[in-house]
């Protein structure tokens, strides 16, 4: 798949760190240091903008090293980037820590993912199709 990138970062495009990634860092794009309190969160630019083909999603993730070592992740996770949005792609970031943590600028704040996806077409009915599993919610089968 071909996606099409405006870069308006001091940083090189994003690109997979090893032959089997399934997503590409996203890197802080700022002028100066943001710095995030404990449950803090902020917009963090990444100077990046893309236009994705019919039919496929970028999802914004958390890095799982910044996850474990810092309580940093992404407040909206997985963030959507639809087909047709052409503004700036930005990562909503949340201190979940209770230490401050500073952002600067070209550090990898996130990963970007590529999703294929498929269009619902809603029928409406009365009632469904019956299931072992039914209603049964969240923790149903047990421990």
């Amino acid at each position: 798949m071909k996606v099409q990138i405006i870069n308006r970062s001091k940083h090189a495009l994003p690109s997979y760190a090893t032959p089997l990634s399934a997503g590409v860092d996203l890197r802080a794009n700022i002028d100066e240091p943001v710095v995030l309190p404990p449950l803090g969160r902020a917009l963090i630019p990444t100077g990046l903008y893309i236009a994705l083909p019919e039919g496929w999603e970028a999802q914004v993730r958390p890095r799982s090293g910044l996850a474990l070592k810092q309580g940093i992740t992404v407040l909206n996770t997985p963030g959507t980037i639809d087909a047709d949005y052409r503004g700036e792609v930005g990562v909503i970031l949340v201190n979940l820590s209770g230490l401050e943590f500073v952002v600067n600028d070209g550090e990898r704040i996130a990963q970007m993912v590529f999703n294929q996806y498929g269009k619902a077409d809603f029928v409406e009915v009365e009632t469904l199709d019956e299931t072992e599993r039914g209603a049964g919610g969240f923790g149903h089968t047990g421990l």
